[in-house]
């Protein structure tokens, strides 16, 4: 398979709709059909033995035609967070595509069976998803917002019927601001004016758009606040191990952790520039290279988003010092940026600046789910600092909240920023610019812990 080919497998009990779909995607230069099955145990056996980058499946599957499809999708993606995933359906119903949104959109796509020959749309879904985007059918995206921009009474503004269309399709936040030529965070307060005046709007007798209403406002913060509960399955089992070990589902334990929130600055200019099947390569090697450092300090990686990487240390099992080991892997992850970028360079490859953003604090986590389907989830404000912070820090630098900086048993060179207010705080929060290595020794080494603040 060519270094720049995308890899996809194949599943549907169809030997029609199999081969039709290969021989569609056959004409692509840039996708790889590396494997196919007809059922969910051959679904879950060949995608694990060939790791593709992004799974096609049928929903319905043997052996009990029932939601075969989506459950080996998200096995899969419990066991190689990232993989990008394509539903193919014959239902046009819009709630099969919430329930699909809700769980957080990023990666995911949903077409009809019936119009997967119509133009590249089937080729385009799998580029998107496989660099951690989200596509729907357009008859799914009308189904959806057909309710809302009709119903009587209502008047939204071609803006705000843009806007809807965009939330509808899953765009993320920072992808709509870079159409709309403004910032993210004015996006998402347009966003939360819109929903605002829709639920307003609607009559009584509308319940169920409502409900469609809600649904999608939450996919989309979900989206956008990676972490807000951070309820997303953990690699490797992890979920199942604590249970092995006597955790019962649904019991809350308080730990003190620290959140690590990564961030690609600049990502979606990126993405216009690049081909789909360039940056699929960029993010498979950036996220391995992520994942390296943060479980080379005994971290783990709870979810890759797009182009974020969110790391947790102290969590699911307590570790001392897990505030210096953030830091250590924060700096691993730049140095190993930094590593991948030169290789990229000479390829004629854009390179990937990171913005780190690292909280400490207590959390309530907890097992959820049932005995077929577990999750680890953390709740807290430590959770949303991380990505607040997160935001103030520019390409290969990694900013820190005082709780963090106040937790090091290592003294970290830092300079203290000046104390800003984030959404959700009433007042100034205070963090450290952690300086990097190479610039530390430059200046004579380790530094006492700073008193003087260089500024926002």
């Amino acid at each position: 398979m060519p270094q720049s080919s995308i890899s996809v497998f194949l599943a549907d009990d169809s030997l029609i709709v199999r081969e039709g779909v290969r021989a569609l995607l056959s004409l692509e230069d840039d996708l790889e059909v590396i494997g196919m099955a007809s059922d969910y145990d051959e679904l879950l056996e060949g995608a694990e033995r060939t790791a593709p980058q992004v799974l096609v499946t049928d929903i319905r599957m043997p052996p009990t035609f029932q939601r075969e499809g989506i459950e080996a999708a998200k096995q899969l993606r419990l066991r190689h967070p990232g993989t990008g995933v394509v539903v193919l359906s014959q239902y046009d119903d819009p709630e099969y595509a919430i329930s699909l949104l809700s769980e957080g959109a990023a990666g995911y796509a949903y077409l009809l069976k019936d119009r997967v020959a119509e133009g590249d749309q089937l080729a385009r879904a799998i580029r998107e998803v496989a660099t951690g985007g989200s596509m729907l059918d357009p008859k799914i995206v009308e189904a959806l917002v057909r309710p809302v921009t009709t119903e009587d009474g209502l008047a939204l503004t071609p803006s705000d019927e843009d806007l809807l269309r965009m939330v509808a399709e899953g765009k993320p936040i920072k992808a709509i601001a870079v159409l709309r030529q403004t910032t993210a965070a004015d996006v998402a307060d347009s966003i939360e004016r819109l929903f605002l005046t829709l639920a307003q709007g609607l009559s009584s007798g509308t319940a169920g758009c409502l409900e469609r209403l809600k649904m999608l406002h939450q996919a989309i913060v979900q989206r956008e606040e990676q972490g807000e509960s951070l309820s997303r399955l953990l690699p490797g089992g992890i979920a199942e191990k604590l249970r092995a070990e006597g955790r019962r589902i649904g019991e809350t334990e308080t730990l003190q952790v620290t959140v690590l929130m990564s961030d690609i600055r600049g990502y979606s200019t990126i993405a216009e520039r690049t081909s789909p099947s360039l940056l699929a390569r960029q993010l498979g090697e950036h996220r391995a290279e992520m994942n390296r450092a943060i479980l080379g300090e005994g971290g783990t990686v709870m979810q890759f988003v797009g182009d974020a990487v969110m790391g947790v240390f102290g969590a699911p099992v307590a570790q001392p010092q897990h505030a210096d080991r953030a830091v250590a892997a924060a700096e691993a992850m730049h140095a190993a940026q930094e590593q991948v970028n030169q290789r990229w360079t000479a390829d004629r490859l854009e390179p990937f600046g990171l913005g780190i953003g690292l909280s400490t604090g207590e959390v309530a986590a907890a097992l959820l789910g049932s005995d077929e389907r577990l999750e680890y989830s953390l709740v807290g404000d430590t959770v949303n600092l991380s990505q607040r912070i997160q935001q103030w820090a520019e390409p290969g630098q990694t900013v820190v909240s005082e709780p963090t900086y106040r937790a090091l048993t290592v003294v970290v060179p830092a300079d203290a920023l000046e104390p800003r207010l984030v959404k959700g705080r009433q007042n100034p929060v205070a963090a450290y610019l952690v300086v990097p290595a190479v610039r530390a020794h430059a200046v004579g080494g380790a530094q006492n812990r700073p008193v003087a603040a260089t500024g926002g």
